[in-house]
């Protein structure tokens, strides 16, 4: 069962103390600049609530500087993902949020890509027989990049996968599922995009998505 989380918005429709996602998506949803952050506890919701959002987030930055200098020893992913995400406070919010829903991994996969700003879905694809959450966000990232490029658009593309992005600036998955008939949909979706990826350049930004900072990702399909 996923732990209980507490949703604090500062800023949004209604700002208050939410104790689901949806609930917390409800009120930011199309709210320009809001603010909200999830919590372990109740008390620490409490508690951030009557600091303020920019206090609360500072304290963020702080605890997480912290943490990341101590443990900079224990791997190299940590340091990656830093170089995938933006420092600031603030999320870009004229950008595309993409994200995962899954049942079982590997299993059913399913993914989107949102206006950050908005919550509006900007595209979706249909549900995938047999992939891995990790191949689901490199095809979503991959079909932002594909959809932005027809716009002519530079804007960022956010993702919470560190490991899908590392796909996409390689322009190679590494994968342990296997190539066969159950798995025959989600192989051809990567070929064709590690192709799209080879034949194409792009100039956006494929930033991480900072889940402690900002709360789950827009473009989250609420199955934790």
């Amino acid at each position: 069962m996923a732990k209980q989380k507490y949703y604090v918005v500062w800023e949004g429709k209604v700002p208050g103390i939410y104790k689901t996602w949806a609930e917390c998506q409800a009120v930011t949803n199309g709210y320009p600049q809001a603010k909200f952050k999830a919590y372990e506890s109740e008390a620490e919701a409490q508690a951030a609530l009557k600091r303020g959002w920019k206090a609360s987030f500072a304290a963020s930055s702080k605890a997480a500087a912290a943490s990341s200098a101590g443990a900079a020893q224990r791997g190299s992913e940590r340091a990656r993902a830093a170089k995938g995400s933006k420092s600031s406070e603030q999320v870009v919010l004229d950008s595309i949020s993409v994200d995962v829903g899954s049942k079982g991994n590997p299993g059913l996969v399913e993914y989107k890509g949102v206006d950050t700003r908005t919550g509006k879905v900007i595209f979706q694809h249909p549900p995938i027989a047999k992939g891995t959450n990790n191949l689901g966000e490199f095809l979503a990232i991959v079909h932002a990049l594909a959809y932005l490029k027809q716009k002519g658009s530079s804007m960022t593309i956010y993702s919470d996968s560190v490991t899908a992005i590392s796909w996409v600036r390689k322009k190679a998955v590494a994968t342990n599922l296997p190539r066969d008939e159950s798995t025959k949909e989600i192989w051809a979706l990567v070929d064709r995009a590690l192709a799209w990826l080879h034949n194409n350049s792009y100039s956006n930004p494929i930033l991480k998505w900072d889940t402690k900072a900002w709360g789950e990702i827009k473009a989250d399909y609420g199955r934790k």
